[in-house]
């Protein structure tokens, strides 16, 4: 009985390059001026958000921002995130903070 071959075997091997000049990745970004960008204080901002709407410890989210949502359970004796509070009144015009993960889905 014949042994039969891999599948990889049929195709020609490729060896990758490290990049310009035998760099790394991050090198490269670091001759260049830019700096790797670290997960900025916005980003962690909407994390904490996102993970509020995804607690169901606090009732549904959708049909009311954030911010009303908050409130609901404070009244509820829920004992929200002040946190969550303080970041949504930091940034009262921006939807991305007001709202929640499901705003644009229809009731």
């Amino acid at each position: 009985m014949s042994r039969k071959g891999r599948i990889t075997d049929s195709y020609p091997a490729v060896k990758r390059r490290e990049g310009p000049a035998g760099h790394g990745k991050g090198e490269l970004a670091h001759e260049l001026g830019e700096e790797p960008q670290p997960a900025g204080e916005e980003d962690a901002a909407l994390e904490l958000l996102r993970q509020f709407d995804l607690a169901w410890q606090y009732g549904p989210c959708t049909g009311i921002t954030r911010l009303q949502r908050w409130h609901r359970a404070e009244q509820m004796g829920l004992q929200p995130p002040p946190e969550v509070r303080r970041l949504l009144k930091a940034h009262p015009g921006d939807p991305r903070f007001q709202y929640s993960l499901w705003h644009l889905y229809p009731l």
